[in-house]
Parts: C-alpha cells; sequence; structure tokens
C-alpha cells in the first residue's frame, strides 16, 4: 500500500477537511458530507461493521487501510480508527494514492 496517502491526509486534517470520533463521522456520513471514508484495519468488529454498512447505505466510499497508530500518527492524533474526509480533492487525491477503486 501506498504511504504517501498519509501525507496528503495530514493536509487535508490541517486544512479542516476531516472529520474524526465515530459519531461525529456517522452523523457527517447521513448528511452526505463525507466524500471518502478510511477505516484502520484493526478497528473492533462492531465499529467495522457501522461504519462500513452506514457508507453502503448512503453511497459514500471507504477504504480499509494501515493500522490505528499509523492513521492516528498521520493527522496528529491519538487512537483514531477512522477518519472522514469532506473534500472531494483531497478524497480524489488519497484514493489514487491508495491505487485502489473506491468501494461502497
Amino acid at each position: 500500500m501506498n504511504k504517501n496517502y498519509l501525507n496528503m491526509l495530514g493536509l487535508a486534517f490541517r486544512a479542516g477537511k476531516c472529520t474524526i470520533g465515530e459519531e461525529a463521522i456517522v452523523k457527517n456520513i447521513q448528511q452526505n458530507k463525507i466524500k471518502l471514508l478510511l477505516i484502520a484495519n484493526d478497528a473492533s468488529a462492531n465499529t467495522l461493521k457501522k461504519l462500513t454498512d452506514k457508507c453502503k447505505f448512503y453511497h459514500v466510499p471507504y477504504v480499509v487501510v494501515d493500522d490505528r497508530a499509523t492513521l492516528s500518527h498521520a493527522i496528529g492524533k491519538v487512537g483514531r480508527v477512522a477518519v472522514g474526509i469532506h473534500d472531494q480533492g483531497f478524497a480524489d487525491k488519497i484514493a489514487s494514492l491508495l491505487d485502489e477503486s473506491y468501494r461502497g
């Protein structure tokens, strides 16, 4: 997996184009504000199911990425298992860096 997406994620977070926190992410998915959701590969089964089900229902693309420590470090926070991207430009760039097609 291409690690350059982590730099772009850090930029997006510092630009204020991200949502963190499970409940805030779910709310933003329901409001169609999230353009891409990144989920840590070590998120709990319940959290993973909750977020992926919401993404599928609301047609929000998501990608399961590195572990929570790597994801958290990229945005300068601790213990984050998911990051929602609001900006379509950042979402497209991060998805292209991940070299994966959107899911959802």
